[in-house]
């Protein structure tokens, strides 16, 4: 978006085909917010699976969406590339399987097991 607006001013429509309006709002949302509070730099890997306890609450409430919108707002900001709320969604998804057996994570995910038992 940034290069868009750089080539072609803030006259023109930006055209986001793979953005959903919702899922814009959000972004928009988050970045209102950023621009007043920044992110602070997240530890990696994560020290906890409770998002809370790694980022401030304002920013993990953020991210407390269902497992739809958040994939979408992953694939958002990589589209829009706006790195920290890329890295503030893997750090969601990360956090929800930090800990978990791949049983678990097959669940949260809902991820079909194609395995053989042999495999």
């Amino acid at each position: 978006v940034k290069n868009m607006i750089e080539d072609s001013g803030t006259d023109e429509e930006i055209p986001l085909p793979n953005v959903k309006s919702q899922i814009l709002s959000k972004v928009i949302e988050y970045c209102r917010y950023y621009n007043v509070s920044p992110l602070p730099e997240m530890e990696k890997p994560l020290k906890s699976a409770n998002l809370a306890e790694v980022v401030p609450q304002w920013y993990s409430d953020f991210v407390q969406v269902e497992q739809e919108m958040l994939f979408e707002l992953i694939l958002a900001s990589n589209y829009m590339d706006i790195k920290s709320l890329l890295d503030l969604t893997c750090a969601k998804v990360a956090s929800m399987i930090k800990g978990k057996t791949p049983e678990e994570i097959r669940r949260t995910f809902n991820i079909v097991n194609d395995f053989t038992p042999e495999e």
